[in-house]
């Protein structure tokens, strides 16, 4: 089996890769950075590239195509709307395109995200809910889910829930709370700087994601579905958790900049969609995802 990925040197697009080796697939991969993934053949290409794209699904003719390629930041996007959407619904736009005129027919999962519910009125959120996108980022996946149904392919729309793990950005809350915890202990700076530590939110491992993306092409019929662990945590509790496992004196410092104009204040999934179609379900403990993560910036500080 051929897996082609888009953004394969991403955050879970190593992750993914990764994965898809250990199950004996040949791994194929695009990115714009040009990074060595080991055990793939990737090559740098920009998702806008539609003759490079078209060329390369040509060339590999994937069984399975996993569409990871993104500006993957809801902050940033406000200020980035334009590149975002034509990343988001140009990109996609081309690698279908791209599949088409190779007339080849593999399973495609696209990924979307949770950000297309925005406020919903009813937990937990089913595939059924309105869609209420508030962001340029969320727009952009409301309208890739739009794109996606025009085509006749067989395409499985993931509807992602955060994950995190070890070697995401620190743009993003656990990494970022973790690398601050690594720099207090090295003697780097003094107090961990926070946002809104009332929330709640739905977090998933990584790792736990991937198994599910590849899952999601072998099993799910074409349709949409939650990817998600099922359950909210308070971030305040988990940040008191990630901050036991250091030894270290920590003081938490709200950080204006940090908090959004709109927050809503609790927000989960259901999976039992996509548990019946695979039987996945998460397997790493949240905690231990957040002891890897920590131990991930301790090395890198």
């Amino acid at each position: 089996m051929k897996a082609f990925v888009t953004g394969i040197s991403g955050f879970a697009g190593k992750y993914l890769a990764a994965h898809l080796l250990e199950k004996n697939y040949e791994v194929y991969g695009i990115d714009r950075s040009g990074a060595e993934i080991k055990g793939c053949e990737a090559e740098v290409c920009d998702i806008l590239d539609a003759e490079k794209v078209a060329a390369i699904v040509e060339k590999i003719k994937p069984d399975a195509i996993f569409h990871l390629a993104a500006l993957s930041s809801v902050s940033k996007s406000f200020q980035t709307a334009a590149d975002t959407r034509r990343v988001g619904v140009e990109g996609t736009r081309n690698l279908l395109n791209a599949v088409v005129a190779a007339r080849i027919s593999p399973v495609v999962l696209v990924v979307s995200s949770l950000q297309v519910y925005g406020t919903p009125d009813e937990l937990p959120v089913t595939e059924n809910a309105e869609l209420r996108p508030a962001s340029p980022y969320a727009e952009t996946k409301v309208a890739q889910e739009k794109l996606c149904s025009k085509y006749d392919l067989k395409i499985v729309i993931s509807r992602s829930f955060n994950h995190t793990g070890p070697g995401q950005s620190p743009e993003f809350v656990w990494p970022s709370f973790a690398k601050q915890i690594a720099e207090i202990e090295k003697g780097k700076r003094s107090e961990i700087k926070v946002g809104n530590l009332d929330v709640e939110r739905d977090f998933s491992d990584v790792r736990d994601i991937v198994r599910a993306y590849a899952l999601a092409v072998e099993k799910c019929p074409p349709g949409i579905y939650n990817i998600c662990s099922g359950q909210a945590y308070s971030i305040g509790k988990m940040l008191d958790k990630l901050i036991s496992f250091s030894t270290a004196e920590i003081k938490i410092a709200v950080d204006k900049r940090r908090l959004r104009k709109i927050d809503v204040p609790k927000l989960y999934g259901s999976n039992e969609k996509f548990l019946k179609a695979t039987g996945w379900k998460p397997e790493i403990e949240f905690e231990q995802t957040l002891k890897d993560v920590l131990e991930y910036w301790r090395e890198m500080v």
